[in-house]
């Protein structure tokens, strides 16, 4: 082999090698930066994963979804319970109550993500509509409402619903006993269906069963956290390889593709700028 050929090896080889440690290099940055984000996220919620993707429609607003409520595709932060104090919706339209006026993800009071009954079930992403707190007498609280020392509970919330005659109505929980302290919960897109069927008292449908059995008021050990920040689109990745993204809206696909799109042209746009510079200045 001559002097040449061996030269040229030597070129082909070291630039095998450069290539080889850009790839390196650029992979070890890209885990960095996604270990750094995911650790960010972990800090500031006090949970890992610290988000959820929503499959569902139960908490639409409109059918073509909007920012700042949660549809299908979002990507949703999750609080860590010992850091927030669940505010419901009972409790934040009370004018005589400290958090009357509260708002998460487009109506009042927090959305809650929990495990039905406990179990392992894919966990449910809800409003929180109200709480029973046991008090010393054997009766039951209800902060928010008038309800003070009852054996059941009858009322009506300020949630407004829909009639199929066109009018209006009010949520309604007729002769509810609750088996234990704990939450009601209900979908913002659930026609006014409470989540615990034992509660539904105007008819507004059966409500969530887990294993065949009723979904209960909600304990606290079975919530899996608060819903926080949203971040639009972007989880509908996940749901398109895993299958189950039948429900994300046609919008969320155009505004996910043009996400896309600007992060992938940025670097190219920037990169030719700084070589049309770097080429006017010599």
């Amino acid at each position: 082999m001559s002097s040449s050929d061996q030269s040229q090896m030597g070129v082909a080889l070291e630039n095998q090698l450069e290539n080889s440690n850009w790839w390196i290099r650029e992979a070890l940055l890209a885990i960095g930066l996604v270990a750094i984000i995911l650790g960010s996220m972990w800090l500031s919620t006090g949970k890992f994963p610290p988000m959820v993707v929503i499959e569902s429609t139960s908490m639409m607003h409109n059918e073509e979804g909007a920012i700042g409520v949660i549809d299908p595709g979002d990507l949703i932060l999750v609080m860590d319970t010992e850091r927030v104090e669940i505010v419901t919706f009972a409790e934040a339209t009370d004018s005589e109550n400290d958090n009357f006026g509260y708002e998460s993800h487009g109506m009042p009071g927090d959305v809650i993500i929990f495990k039905k009954n406990g179990g392992t079930q894919t966990p449910v992403i809800h409003r929180a509509i109200l709480k029973a707190i046991s008090n010393e007498s054997g009766g039951w609280d209800i902060p928010g409402t008038n309800q003070r020392n009852v054996d059941s509970v009858t009322l009506e919330v300020d949630y407004e619903c829909s009639s199929y005659h066109g009018g209006k109505y009010f949520l309604r929980i007729e002769n509810w006993e609750p088996s234990h302290e704990g939450f009601l919960t209900a979908g913002d897109n659930n026609g006014c269906m409470i989540d615990q069927p034992a509660a539904n008292g105007q008819g507004g449908g059966s409500g969530l069963f887990a294993d065949g059995q009723p979904v209960l008021a909600v304990k606290e050990e079975w919530i899996v956290g608060v819903a926080s920040a949203e971040i639009p689109w972007i989880g509908a990745i996940k749901l398109l390889a895993s299958g189950t993204h039948d429900k994300v809206t046609q919008s969320t696909w155009i505004n996910l593709t043009s996400v896309i799109f600007v992060i992938v042209t940025l670097p190219l746009i920037f990169d030719y700028l700084s070589w049309s510079s770097s080429d006017e200045e010599e």
